[in-house]
């Protein structure tokens, strides 16, 4: 019986999600309630919510190393902060632009793919942020785990000499897995929560990490003056190679949340109505800006405490006497990974999982499996101790999300002006399979753009192939990616344009609730079905 009983259990038919609950789709294999348009009374983010998430998203660590990491070049802290504000004001009007779109069809990203990409080459952009968000979910919560060390280490000092059991292959000690595990354990009721109510978590982190911060950059002017920390700080590089540090620089600010400029309708799509999202426009240059300005403030104090660059806000922390002051200083870095990694990773990987295989997936399944592979299966404490490359890789992977986002840009402002069909994304045969599925112009306008990035990206991980001067292309990748790709498409479009699948006016979800009421086409198939096998 028990054996029996284990069969039945890891069936698919035991892990089907119920078919009526969804409402588009021609039958109950395309779609659920988590991917069907959100109705009017789950559209719960208003204005404050959008500045609370964008404020919580700001106060992380990569973040607070971005500017830092800058100097490093021969950038001056100045010129550091203005490569970040631009960058982050080219982000901000992106993020808005496809935001709207969320926020106006309530559709999460992977399906309004679709519309520009076709419905089966949409499956390709969907798959890339599935793999980025599962192994950022676990280096996140690696980070994660060092500031509950630092919270332990405050409390218990002495867990910094208990023997370590593993091996040194391993990439971990035994100290570092209990305290992976710890903050594993933390994190994972939260992403049970659904996306209307986890924003409260986000405005939770927007007022208490700020307040940490703050309260470090004011330590760190009181043990070293501005004067002295920052003035010093002077660009060591000029002429052409000043252009390109900065270009790169300005690239690096694009790339740290290129993912959310591609994906935010997945959360644009809970809001009370467009104009709620449109703050993002201000409020991302203002709070990565200053967020940059404490990084690099509090390092270069560190610097002459310490006499060494402390990139890394953890490791300066265990440098502190003051065990409260750590302590309270680790779980504001706890709380900022923590938001950030239900955000940009779990919430993210959840909503593609969910068009995948949208029978057996919604949002809550999506985030347990991004929580089990991305952070155990993965092994993200190998990944960091022994393939450095291999996340160089991951980053350099950005090169693709400058031309996603400009292809939905253009395609839904440009070539349809705002006019598509929201019920007909779901369809499979429906306007949008173009050629058998694939929108051509968008697949050559991703060749095209991407090609030239290649070189660089290979020379990224591996410094030891030569390239030449595409290397410099490469520093600029997302920049050239979205500027091109988004050129290409539009011509493509104007001297190709897809009449069939311009409409005269936008059909929303809210309009096909009465088709609801009708019997699922999957009993009564449709003559073309069999094109699809």
């Amino acid at each position: 019986m028990m054996i029996q009983g284990l069969v039945e259990y890891f069936k698919l038919s035991t892990w089907s999600l119920e078919r009526q609950a969804s409402r588009f789709g021609p039958n109950s294999r395309w779609s659920n309630t988590d991917m069907d348009p959100v109705p009017p009374h789950k559209r719960t983010w208003s204005t404050w919510n959008y500045v609370a998430y964008w404020v919580s998203d700001a106060t992380n660590a990569a973040v607070w190393q971005l500017a830092s990491s800058m100097l490093t070049v021969g950038l001056s802290w100045r010129e550091a902060l203005s490569a970040i504000a631009v960058g982050h004001v080219i982000i901000a009007v992106v993020v808005v632009l496809n935001g709207t779109i969320g926020a106006r069809l309530h559709v999460a990203f992977p399906v309004i793919t679709r519309v520009s990409f076709g419905f089966w080459l949409s499956y390709f952009s969907v798959v890339s942020r599935v793999v980025l968000s599962m192994f950022w979910f676990g280096v996140q919560t690696f980070t994660g785990s060092e500031c509950i060390y630092q919270m332990l280490k405050a409390i218990w000092p002495s867990i910094a000499h208990i023997h370590n059991h593993l091996s040194e292959r391993a990439g971990i000690t035994t100290v570092g897995m209990m305290c992976y595990f710890l903050f594993w354990s933390i994190q994972f009721p939260f992403m049970l929560v659904s996306p209307q109510k986890i924003r409260h978590l986000f405005t939770a982190k927007s007022v208490l990490v700020p307040a940490a911060w703050l309260a470090m950059l004011i330590w760190a002017f009181v043990k070293v003056p501005s004067s002295v920390s920052l003035e010093s700080k002077h660009a060591s590089v000029g002429g052409a190679a000043f252009s390109w540090s900065w270009l790169s620089g300005l690239n690096s600010a694009l790339g740290i949340y290129a993912t959310l400029s591609v994906n935010i309708p997945d959360f644009t799509r809970y809001a009370k109505n467009e104009r709620a999202q449109y703050v993002q426009l201000g409020i991302i240059p203002t709070a990565f800006t200053l967020t940059a300005f404490i990084g690099i403030a509090v390092t270069s104090a560190g610097e002459v405490l310490y006499g060494e660059i402390l990139w890394d806000p953890l490791r300066l922390i265990d440098k502190w006497d003051n065990r409260a002051a750590a302590f309270f200083a680790s779980f504001a870095f706890m709380l900022a990974t923590l938001g950030t990694n239900i955000s940009a990773n779990s919430l993210s990987a959840a909503n593609d999982m969910t068009v995948l295989l949208p029978q057996y997936i919604n949002i809550r399944r999506g985030q347990a499996i991004c929580a089990i592979i991305g952070g155990w299966v993965l092994c993200p404490w190998e990944i960091l101790a022994s393939a450095p490359k291999f996340l160089s890789f991951m980053s350099g992977y950005t090169v693709f999300l400058g031309p996603f986002a400009a292809i939905m840009v253009v395609d839904y402002w440009l070539v349809r002006k705002c006019k598509v069909d929201v019920p007909a994304m779901y369809d499979p045969n429906g306007i949008y399979r173009y050629w058998n599925g694939i929108n051509w112009r968008a697949l050559i306008s991703l060749i095209i753009s991407i090609a030239p990035n290649l070189p660089g990206l290979i020379h990224s991980i591996n410094p030891a192939i030569f390239v030449g001067n595409a290397s410099f292309m490469f520093n600029i990748s997302w920049l050239t990616g979205f500027f091109v790709t988004g050129f290409i498409y539009w011509i493509l479009s104007l001297g190709f344009p897809p009449n069939q699948t311009f409409i005269e006016k936008t059909v929303y979800g809210d309009d096909a609730d009465s088709r609801s009421q009708h019997s699922d086409p999957e009993d009564h198939p449709r003559k073309d079905e069999g094109l699809l096998y």
